[in-house]
């Protein structure tokens, strides 16, 4: 989803205020990956002046095992606000599970008024707000996503959707811009959202140089129904069929029909399907699609190699065969894919 981008770049000694809304019990990576990228920001030309705010001023506890400091108390936040980052963190029917965080039974009666203090005071001030994971629903018990389209962690899509019903849930997106509010998904997408905010702000160049820092993409293509066929292919296997698998990734562009497996593998074709089924939970045919997807991916991203080229090294034969495969897995065609990792797609209006 794109975010808007300034055409002016603002002056080099005009700092922008950015405040993250904290509270007890916020989930640190949703704090910890913007901050990184403001930060970063930074070292490559930005210039942004960060506060991490409470009601209280008081530190405040997270779900991983660290307390983090606090700048500053509500009252004494800055008046005018660029951006107002609203971390999620409590669960969002806002109750508190022993068992549920890193930090059990230490959810106090005053952490959800809190959170809720902080933006009711702050978002009116701010010239966009941001949510990560499942700070939306801090911004949707107030009222503010009202009518518009947002979007949460995947786990949390369909109960802001029963909650919220006002709201447009978008449940594939990475982050979603609808007027100053911008709503990203869980936890690892304050990365995405964070590169957007400041190509919003300062331009590809800078973003591109932070993503290159942050060994990151600029904008990972698809949505959080993205799966890598590392991670599906991560359980414990057999040696013998993990020596098949290994053979797939290491040169997808190589014979890997079903016989050709098998014979590797000493095994009938029928127990080699059992195989993968039962250990690897989908089919040869399907395990090689997605290890050749994820080979052009690499390509594509990292070179500037003629899809001809990808979709033969890649194994899938012909340009034609790896676009089918890429709307089919990942709803953007290659040369889609390969320009989104290179700018975060943001247009800027403001």
């Amino acid at each position: 989803m794109a975010i808007a981008k300034h055409r002016a770049q603002p002056a080099a000694t005009a700092a922008r205020t950015v405040v993250f809304a904290l509270y007890d019990k916020v989930t640190l990576q949703d704090v910890a990956a913007p901050l990184e990228i403001f930060a970063r920001a930074n070292d490559f030309g930005a210039h942004y002046r960060v506060v991490l705010a409470s009601v209280d001023g008081k530190p405040v506890n997270t779900t991983s095992f660290v307390t983090l400091n606090i700048d500053t108390p509500l009252e004494d936040v800055p008046q005018r606000i660029d951006t107002l980052i609203v971390p999620g963190g409590v669960p969002p029917d806002f109750t508190f599970t022993p068992g549920h965080h890193d930090i059990p039974e230490e959810q106090t009666p005053d952490v959800v008024p809190a959170a809720l203090e902080l933006v009711r005071e702050l978002a009116p001030r701010a010239r966009r707000v941001a949510s990560v994971c499942t700070g939306a629903f801090i911004l949707a018990r107030l009222g503010l996503l009202d009518g518009r389209r947002a979007t949460t962690h995947w786990a949390h899509c369909q109960q802001l959707a029963h909650e919220y019903p006002q709201i447009s849930v978008q449940p594939d997106a990475l982050f979603v811009q609808d007027g100053p509010f911008i709503t990203g998904a869980g936890i690892s997408a304050g990365i995405d959202l964070g590169l957007a905010l400041v190509e919003s702000d300062y331009g590809t160049d800078v973003a591109r140089r932070v993503a290159r820092w942050m060994v990151v993409f600029l904008q990972r293509p698809g949505g959080q129904a993205q799966f890598s066929v590392w991670t599906e292919s991560a359980a414990p296997v057999s040696r013998s069929l993990r020596a098949i698998l290994d053979s797939v990734i290491a040169d997808p562009a190589a014979d890997h029909s079903l016989a050709a497996m098998a014979a590797r593998a000493a095994v009938s074709e029928r127990h080699l399907v059992r195989m993968f089924r039962t250990q690897v939970g989908m089919t040869p045919a399907r395990f090689v699609e997605q290890a050749r997807l994820e080979a052009a991916k690499v390509l594509l991203a990292t070179g500037d190699h003629s899809q001809e080229t990808v979709a033969r090294r890649a194994g899938f034969g012909s340009a034609d065969t790896m676009r089918r495969t890429f709307r089919r897995a990942l709803g953007v065609s290659p040369g889609m894919y390969r320009s989104r990792f290179r700018t975060t797609g943001i247009e800027s209006r403001l």
